[in-house]
């Protein structure tokens, strides 16, 4: 099963820059908001989704606010990508060779008869269907 709650999370690209900076350390809110050209309110908004995912932390240090990144919380999703990716490898396939067969009969000439190639795998995983409406960004919708 997909870790759905990152995914959503990491599906805006401000989101993705905020996992970025933090990914060098810990930072107050006016450092992350510095990076970008919306308010700090909507800098916050961004960071509540982060927390819910529990892809982040605040921790009160004096008048300040500040986040920390807990990068472990995304191996569940290297795990589940690589995983996508062991499955998806196609298994080795003999090529077809031309073989030469003999004709039976008066006139001794040889006939090339092409191998028949092989059928295409079948699709393991049905494709998801797409949804009505658009998946919920965790109560918080830009």
């Amino acid at each position: 099963m997909p870790p759905l709650a990152v995914l959503v999370a990491l599906a805006d690209p401000t989101r993705c820059r905020i996992i970025e900076i933090l990914h060098q350390g810990a930072q107050p809110v006016h450092v992350l908001a510095s990076y970008f050209d919306i308010s700090r309110p909507a800098i916050s908004r961004h960071l509540r989704v982060l927390r819910q995912a529990r892809l982040i932390s605040e921790k009160k240090v004096g008048r300040e606010n500040r986040y920390a990144l807990h990068a472990n919380r995304l191996k569940p999703v290297e795990d589940w990508l690589a995983g996508l990716a062991l499955a998806a490898k196609p298994a080795s396939e003999p090529k077809a060779k031309a073989a030469i067969k003999p004709k039976v009969g008066k006139s001794a000439k040889l006939a090339i008869v092409a191998a028949p190639k092989p059928e295409p795998a079948a699709r393991t995983v049905p494709p998801a269907p797409k949804p009505a409406q658009p998946a919920s960004q965790m109560g918080f919708d830009f």
